[in-house]
């Protein structure tokens, strides 16, 4: 099977996805603004305050996302010897960087008005901090080590050590006292969130989620135009 992560193969498809996820993006991400900023209610509490959360949760998700995703890559890739996982974690990694930022601006703006503070050091807020240390250290360890061995290794070590981090951002507001309030979209049980307010934050969700698959395939073609130029048929 590994002749399909050739990378000729793999770039006759990924370099004509990006037009067409572009595309969507833009038609997915206008209906999902139209939606959080005009047609859902403003918060009883919050008031228009809460339309923050149309970028702050879905920021937050993806960014969870991919990286458990960096994560099950490197290690199946480590285990199995496929470079291609790795090329693929390496691509995924930078928008995963980036809406960790988004995360934590958004959650600051947002706790201003809501906490009447900029910063706290909350539960969830210091292991959403954490969480962006583990991708600093994810990216500059591609930067720093030029021995594939070497950076396969200890980005895998990287990503094993902050996944641990993962389930402790879920379930900090059920193991300490916190400032975030619980969950409102429980998969397992009723949410509390209203319908009204809960379908522009899953558009908005995917919107962000295809912004995400255009920046890997750019970085990913980028990498692979790379192994191209060295003369490579394989990973």
């Amino acid at each position: 099977m590994f002749k399909y992560f050739e990378p000729n193969k793999i770039f006759s498809i990924t370099s004509r996805a990006p037009k067409y996820v572009l595309l969507l993006f833009i038609i997915i991400f206008s209906i999902g603004l139209t939606e959080a900023l005009i047609l859902s209610p403003e918060d009883y509490k919050q008031s228009h305050s809460v339309r923050i959360m149309y970028v702050h949760v879905p920021a937050s998700w993806i960014c969870l996302g991919i990286f458990s995703s960096i994560t099950f890559l490197s290690v199946i890739g480590y285990i199995f010897k496929i470079r291609n996982f790795f090329l693929i974690s390496k691509s995924l990694a930078p928008s995963g960087f980036v809406f960790n930022i988004v995360s934590l601006v958004t959650g600051s703006i947002w706790g201003k008005p809501t906490w009447g503070t900029w910063w706290a050091w909350d539960a969830r807020i210091t292991s959403m901090l954490i969480l962006l240390l583990f991708y600093i250290l994810y990216l500059v360890a591609w930067r720093i080590y030029d021995n594939k061995d070497k950076v396969f290794k200890v980005t895998t070590v990287i990503t094993i050590l902050g996944i641990i981090n993962v389930p402790i951002i879920k379930y900090s507001v059920d193991w300490w006292n916190t400032l975030h309030q619980p969950a409102s979209i429980n998969i397992l049980s009723k949410s509390s969130i209203h319908i009204s307010m809960l379908y522009p934050l899953l558009i908005m969700t995917a919107a962000f989620a295809l912004f995400s698959l255009l920046i890997f395939l750019m970085k990913y073609n980028t990498e692979l135009i790379k192994i191209k130029n060295k003369g490579l048929d394989r990973l």
